[in-house]
């Protein structure tokens, strides 16, 4: 009897809690959806707050943001501040993540080849079209590729992780910026799209000669075979946390406004070239401040609580000095 009476107990607090918990809505970015889901299934109890997150895109995220149809909007692309103005928005960062290359190729291993910024620009061009290609043969010297065509992959919404991918070949390779450029969409000179992180991931697992680019979270969740990259100093480097995080390390946060930063091609003898962080889109005039503050109330928690869940998927947690820079925007611009 004690004990039908003490499951009687934990179920009506569950039900309690349930009932006292705090929804708030989220939409937007691909690459954050890893990390969201899983500091809010940690912060759910401490906070009292539950989430429910979307993860349809970047460019999804900002429209719902500014038609108010969720809490907060996520963006892997730092909105520019004339459209925040416009849209009555705080924008701040989260976390911080590496964009890596997937491949499916018959006898390769992780991490068994070289590829440099250029070549995924020509890759992306339909300038190179097989994967035995010269320039590859030359770039990786004892790795017997195969003669197999090229499937690049890219995403089909409007993306965040595209943008920082595509702004990363801008930085490296004239003919793209010029030809193709950079935003969360682009006109894709060869390819086939595949709809969020999640399907360039499945794409590319299902594709013989597939390349994708994907947020590390998921190219290391779905088993996807990677890439060495060619970074800024010259020197081919894995996508590892070390290299995520010494790619952090480099940015100078004092130099941009609305926490609007570049995190591509930084320097560093073992930088990652592909990052960036990615960032939530907060109202200033919420109906509802209740609803803001709930969630400068999961982030701030975030912010203390949630760095070894972040590094367990491969994101670099913020400089403490940003998170405090934060908190004080959300003190100074979130009313409630």
């Amino acid at each position: 009897m004690k004990l039908a009476s003490s499951a009687i107990a934990v179920a009506l607090a569950a039900i309690s809690f349930g009932a006292q918990a705090q929804q708030i809505t989220g939409a937007g970015s691909s690459f954050a959806a890893p990390i969201y889901g899983k500091w809010a299934e940690a912060a759910s109890a401490p906070t009292g707050i539950k989430l429910n997150y979307q993860s349809i895109g970047s460019g999804a995220g900002i429209n719902q943001i500014n038609n108010r149809t969720v809490d907060f909007g996520a963006s892997d692309m730092p909105v520019k501040a004339d459209d925040l103005k416009a849209h009555n928005l705080l924008q701040f960062p989260t976390a911080i993540g590496g964009v890596v290359m997937a491949v499916n190729l018959p006898g390769i291993e992780a991490n068994q080849i070289k590829l440099t910024g250029e070549i995924l620009a020509e890759i992306y061009l339909g300038k190179i079209t097989k994967w035995n290609d010269p320039k590859l043969v030359e770039l990786n010297h004892g790795v017997n590729l195969p003669n197999l065509a090229i499937a690049p992959v890219y995403r089909a919404d409007g993306s965040g992780t595209t943008f920082v991918f595509t702004d990363y070949l801008s930085m490296i390779d004239p003919n793209w910026k010029t030809a193709v450029g950079s935003s969360t969409s682009v006109k894709w000179p060869v390819g086939n799209g595949a709809k969020g992180s999640e399907g360039v991931a499945a794409t590319v697992h299902q594709v013989k000669g597939g390349i994708g680019y994907v947020e590390s979270a998921y190219a290391f969740q779905n088993h996807l075979v990677t890439t060495q990259l060619r970074n800024k100093a010259g020197n081919f480097v894995t996508p590892t946390m070390e290299a995520f995080s010494a790619a952090a390390s480099s940015a100078d946060w004092s130099a941009v406004q609305n926490f609007a930063i570049d995190l591509n091609d930084e320097p560093g003898a073992a930088s990652w070239p592909i990052e960036s962080a990615t960032f939530v889109l907060l109202p200033t005039d919420a109906k509802e401040p209740a609803q803001s503050k709930a969630v400068t109330k999961l982030f701030d928690w975030s912010f203390s609580n949630g760095n070894k869940i972040a590094t367990d998927l491969l994101y670099v947690p913020l400089p403490v000095a940003v998170q405090n820079a934060i908190r004080a925007a959300w003190a100074a611009q979130i009313k409630g």
